[in-house]
């Protein structure tokens, strides 16, 4: 790990001014940052801690019924939060199955949304054939040995998969990124945060240099909702896959569907034909499996990777079966 600069402001305004200057890199929980360091991942010449910033750390609901996250509120915090529990049930789920309970009095919310990919040959000690750490190397994984890979939005350039929970939860409850810059800010929906191998590899959101994340907010709460997480221990592991999915009913009929997949793609994925869908149908009925198998049928599994897409479709099945509080009525496989 290079030796760097260290600054800590103490207003928003300061911070922007920090981390526009080149070379700079925002440290939030900095249970990221630090690893990308000393990974040699990241070298910045300065960090800019943020943790005097108490006004981004705020939880509200505004005056419309918005809920809004500031975006150093810890994860903990944000789990504990009976808002967030009232309202979006699926986010405080994904975050209590994030890390671990240390981790997540540290790590930010804000800052899990920029969590880097997992792909072994991403975070080598030793280098090797990388686009997203040396554009134009390769990509090792994709003949590699290691199968945990992409199943949606992956090319020959990177079949790496987003690892966070809380992301895909964001994304089923239509939430959208505040930021802050010092040309102004932005509100950016989740669904169109991540950037997949097909635009671009070097780059992981749509963030520009010195945007800060100031917020995340829900303006379409889900109190029907659920998130499930399929890893190989019960804790302090990242997915195989997980799935978040809200339903609102009418009757017994689902009156609206949101569905996502989480460590399938450089983002969660979400599957609007299979929402559309799933309109009409009732819960338990066997048309939803149908419908969530048309949905995954459009997987590209890579070779000794497709045990991912059955895995894919049970979770999904599951997540919307928990959503609409249901019994398990058969049909996971």
């Amino acid at each position: 790990m290079k030796p760097f600069a260290y600054a800590r402001p103490q207003s928003l305004e300061e911070a922007l001014a920090a981390i526009g200057a080149p070379g700079s890199a925002a440290l939030a929980g900095g249970t990221e940052l630090l690893n990308w360091m000393r990974l040699g991942i990241e070298a910045p010449d300065r960090v800019v801690d943020l943790q005097l910033l108490d006004d981004l750390r705020a939880i509200t609901v505004q005056g419309d019924g918005t809920l809004r996250i500031g975006a150093l509120a810890r994860l903990s915090e944000v789990a504990a939060d009976g808002a967030v529990a009232r309202m979006a049930p699926v986010l405080r789920s994904a975050i209590l199955q994030a890390a671990s309970p240390q981790l997540r009095n540290l790590a930010t919310i804000g800052g899990n949304l920029l969590q880097r990919t997992r792909c072994p040959y991403f975070r080598a000690e030793d280098p090797v054939p990388c686009n997203r750490r040396d554009p134009g190397s390769g990509c090792a994984a994709v003949d590699g040995e290691y199968d945990n890979v992409a199943l949606f939005g992956w090319t020959e350039r990177c079949v790496a998969t987003h690892p966070a929970d809380p992301p895909v939860a964001l994304a089923v409850l239509d939430a959208v990124v505040v930021t802050t810059g010092t040309d102004g800010g932005r509100r950016i929906p989740v669904r169109d945060f991540y950037v997949l191998p097909a635009d671009r590899v070097d780059i992981d959101t749509v963030l520009a240099p010195g945007e800060l994340i100031t917020a995340i907010e829900v303006s379409s709460p889900a109190p029907r909702s659920a998130y499930v997480k399929v890893r190989e221990r019960s804790s302090y592991e990242f997915a195989l896959v997980s799935a978040a999915a809200a339903v609102e009913t009418d009757g017994p009929a689902l009156l609206r569907v949101r569905l996502a997949l989480g460590s399938v793609a450089m983002g969660p994925w979400r599957l609007g034909d299979a929402e559309e869908a799933l309109v009409g149908l009732e819960p338990a009925s066997p048309a939803v499996g149908h419908a969530i198998d048309d949905a995954v049928a459009l997987a590209m599994p890579r070779p000794g990777n497709d045990w991912k897409v059955r895995l894919a479709r049970n979770t999904l099945l599951r997540a919307v079966r928990d959503a609409a509080a249901i019994p398990d009525v058969g049909g996971i496989e």
